[in-house]
């Protein structure tokens, strides 16, 4: 067959599974999650090798080390592949679950109840372990999905899904389904199958999520970047401040919800930016400031009007002083991507002001912008994070791989 009758007939086998992992009940999911966590443990060394040998190839093509720590399985990364099979089997089933329930004068009885996507494609790149994660989370919440993976992890990825897909004997095995190429073509052919497939979840840098959402006729979730930021109220407490900006700058500069731009109240900024300078500084962190920023702190590097807007993934921080916290959010509107804000302030006010009008996907008060995960938002495990508005939004769990039908009871009522 040619690569495009190939990727249509994983998709027709995926859309024929979906209505049987829909209807498939919580114990038999469960039993699917485990077992695949099970299997993954027993095969452990096959897993590693076939790894070895994407790392090998990975390598002599001058990969850099972060990609190659990035792609790299070991015994303890494929036991907490398991792991987190066995999490996402322990967290509560989304599907039928019910949302609102009213009573209309007529007597009719409405539900709005829980229901799976359907056929979910997810795109990413490098690292095998989502492989297991995007199985494991569509598989719970009842969806068939349809996955492709970066072509330097596909012997890791091939394999990972033969095993899940083994494992599974409670449900369809065709539920698990894995694009066989490396051909970027596959990519295209499958973004054209609208009428099997129903939202495609890309997972990857700004470039290849890009592409996808342009390329595609089906509804993509997006995730372009992560422009955070953190503002220094007025009255912050600025001890905490300290620590809660050195958090989500410093603890891991290459993730999307750290950090890139650091506003400060003018009425807190003499005495709060030479100290956390000092502090940021020392662990490395470059530093690019407006005027008074750099009158401030002397030897900040001058900021540009491209630094306000950039995700640098790097211990690398732009400053900003503000005059009030409209002069804030107006930066926030102007150069944020809406993923996740944070301010530091005792004035209750203010906070509130600011969780009202910042319009992002999460929205945090004396916390630090890290949190913005699945796992920290106590969902167990994460598909990725939206700054879409429709049909998700923030990190994306189990309840965001579901949608939502309408179940009416009634007694003959007919319409007058």
């Amino acid at each position: 067959m040619s690569l495009e009758q190939d990727v249509v007939a994983l998709c027709r086998a995926a859309r024929a599974a979906a209505p049987a992992i829909a209807r498939a009940t919580t114990a038999e999911k469960n039993a699917a999650l485990l077992a695949g966590a099970a299997a993954l443990r027993a095969r452990t060394g096959e897993l590693v090798a076939a790894n070895a040998g994407d790392v090998e190839a990975a390598r002599a093509a001058g990969t850099a080390a972060a990609f190659l720590d990035r792609l790299t399985l070991t015994p303890a990364r494929v036991d907490a592949m398991a792991v987190g099979l066995e999490q996402i089997a322990a967290l509560p089933d989304p599907v039928g679950e019910e949302i609102a329930r009213w009573r209309r004068p007529n007597g009719l009885d409405i539900r709005q109840v829980r229901v799976p996507l359907g056929v979910i494609g997810i795109i990413y790149e490098s690292r095998p372990n989502v492989t297991a994660d995007a199985a494991g989370l569509c598989l719970k919440s009842g969806n068939a999905v349809v996955l492709r993976g970066g072509s330097e992890a596909f012997r890791t990825n091939c394999l990972i899904a033969d095993v899940l897909r083994d494992a599974a004997a409670t449900i369809p095995r065709d539920a698990i389904a894995l694009v066989r190429s490396t051909d970027r073509a596959a990519v295209q052919i499958l973004l054209k199958q609208d009428d099997l497939i129903d939202v495609i979840i890309p997972r990857g840098g700004e470039e290849l999520i890009r592409a996808i959402t342009e390329g595609s006729r089906i509804p993509v979730i997006q995730h372009l970047n992560g422009v955070c930021q953190l503002y220094v109220d007025a009255k912050a407490d600025l001890a905490l401040a300290e620590k809660l900006v050195m958090n989500a700058k410093t603890q891991r500069p290459g993730v999307c919800n750290a950090i890139e731009n650091l506003l400060v109240h003018r009425d807190a900024a003499a005495a709060f930016l030479p100290a956390i300078a000092r502090q940021l500084v020392a662990a490395g962190v470059e530093l690019r400031g407006c005027p008074e920023t750099v009158r401030l702190v002397p030897g900040t590097r001058s900021a540009t009007e491209a630094d306000w807007s950039t995700e640098y993934l790097d211990l690398v921080l732009a400053v900003r002083v503000v005059g009030s916290i409209a002069e804030a959010m107006e930066f926030i509107r102007r150069y944020g991507s809406g993923l996740a804000e944070a301010i530091v302030t005792t004035d209750p006010a203010a906070a509130d002001r600011f969780t009202a009008e910042v319009d992002s996907a999460a929205v945090f008060v004396n916390a630090s912008t890290r949190f913005t995960d699945g796992f920290e938002f106590g969902f167990g495990a994460e598909i990725g994070i939206s700054t879409n508005r429709l049909h998700a939004r923030g990190p994306m769990g189990l309840r965001e791989l579901t949608t939502y039908k309408y179940v009416v009871h009634g007694s003959g009522q007919i319409r007058t």
